[in-house]
C-alpha cells in the first residue's frame, strides 16, 4: 500500500498545507436504508431524489472559500451517476460531466476537492443491491470499478476517504437489513479498499471510531500510512468518567497520537456551535505538529436551504476556528 504524492506536470495532486476542511454531501442516503413513514421530511430517511440544492452548493462552497477553508470533501454515495455503474444513481443525480466541472470551480475558489464514497455496511445504502451483497465476489468487482472511476475523475486526488464508521448492530437498530463485519472479515475487507485506492496513487483516509471498542486490534492492525479522523462532536473535552460520559471518544485521539499516526480530528456543528474551536484547542495541545494534518468540519445535513443556516455557521466557524488556531 504504498503512498506516493505531491506530483504535478499532469500527474495532478499536490496541496500539502495543513487542511482546513469541510465535508458536505452530494449524495445523502447515508443514514438509513428506507422511507420510514411519516418520516419523509426528515434528513437521515431514505429518498430516491438527488438532496443537493445547486444555489446553495454554490453559496455554500463560496461561504468556505471566504472563511478560509482550502479543502472540501465531497460525499458523492448515490448522487452521481457513475460511467461503470449508473445504476445505483438516484433521481437527477449529476453526470460525471457536471461533476467534473464542479471540481474544476471548487479548484478555482482554491478548495481542494476530495472523494469520499463510504464503504461502510451502515453507511452504504447508496449502492442499492449491492449493499445485499457485501463480501462477495459482485461487489469486490462494483467497488474496485467506483474507486477507480472517482479517482480518473477527481484527476488523482492526493485523498481518498472510505468512510467505515459505526457498523455496528446498534447504529442498524432502525435498518430493514443490517449487516455487521467483524473479525478478519472486517479488515480483509478495509485491506481491499486501501489496495483499490493505492492503485490509483490516492492515500486512503477513514474515520476511527472503530477504535473506541477495539483499541489494541485497531493500533496493531491499522496500516500507519492510513490518515485518521477521529471524530467527537460534543462540548467538553474532559478526559475525566465521571465528568464527561463520552471521554472514550477524545482519548483515541491520544491513542492514534501514541502510535504515530497522522490525524485530520474532525469536529461539527451537528451537536454544538463551539465543538470545532474546542477540537482544534484540544489537537494543538495533545497532537505532535507533525502528525496534526488538518482539520475537518462536518454538518451532516443535506445541501437543502432548509438547513441553510446550519450550513452557512459551519463554514463561519471554520473560519473563526481557523483564525483563532
Amino acid at each position: 500500500m504504498a503512498v506516493e504524492v505531491p506530483r504535478d506536470a499532469a500527474g495532478a495532486a499536490l496541496p500539502c498545507e495543513a487542511i482546513w476542511g469541510c465535508l458536505l454531501h452530494v449524495g445523502c442516503n447515508l443514514w438509513a436504508d428506507r422511507l420510514v413513514p411519516g418520516q419523509e421530511q426528515e434528513y437521515p430517511c431514505f429518498q430516491p431524489y438527488l438532496r443537493c440544492e445547486d444555489d446553495l452548493w454554490a453559496e455554500v462552497t463560496q461561504a468556505l472559500a471566504t472563511a478560509g477553508a482550502n479543502m472540501v470533501v465531497l460525499d458523492l454515495a448515490d448522487g452521481v451517476r457513475y460511467d461503470s455503474h449508473p445504476e445505483i444513481a438516484v433521481r437527477d443525480a449529476w453526470s460525471t460531466d457536471r461533476l467534473r466541472r464542479e471540481l474544476a470551480r471548487l479548484r478555482g475558489l482554491g478548495l481542494e476537492p476530495i472523494p469520499k464514497l463510504n464503504f461502510s455496511a451502515c453507511h452504504d445504502a447508496w449502492m442499492g443491491p449491492y449493499a445485499r451483497m457485501v463480501s462477495s465476489d459482485t461487489y469486490y468487482g462494483v467497488c474496485r470499478d467506483l474507486i477507480a472511476e472517482v479517482i480518473d475523475l477527481f484527476e488523482r486526488p492526493r485523498l481518498f476517504h472510505l468512510g467505515m464508521d459505526e457498523e455496528t448492530a446498534e447504529h442498524q437498530r432502525t435498518y430493514e437489513y443490517v449487516v455487521i463485519r467483524q473479525h478478519d472479515l472486517w479488515w480483509r475487507d478495509l485491506y481491499f479498499y486501501l489496495d483499490e485506492v493505492a492503485k490509483g496513487g490516492a492515500r486512503s483516509w477513514v474515520w476511527s471510531d472503530f477504535i473506541w471498542h477495539h483499541p489494541d486490534e485497531y493500533l496493531a492492525r491499522m496500516p500507519r500510512e492510513v490518515l485518521q479522523s477521529n471524530w467527537y462532536y460534543a462540548q467538553s473535552f474532559s478526559l475525566d468518567a465521571n465528568q464527561n460520559p463520552h471521554q472514550t471518544y477524545i482519548r483515541a485521539y491520544l491513542q492514534l497520537e501514541e502510535k504515530g499516526f497522522d490525524q485530520v480530528p474532525t469536529g461539527s456543528n451537528h451537536s454544538c456551535p463551539d465543538n470545532l474551536a474546542g477540537t482544534v484547542a484540544f489537537a494543538r495541545e495533545h497532537i505532535a505538529p507533525v502528525r496534526r494534518a488538518g482539520y475537518l468540519q462536518s454538518v451532516w445535513r443535506p445541501t437543502q436551504a432548509r438547513y441553510r443556516d446550519r450550513l452557512l455557521e459551519a463554514a463561519r466557524l471554520l473560519g473563526e476556528a481557523r483564525q483563532g488556531a
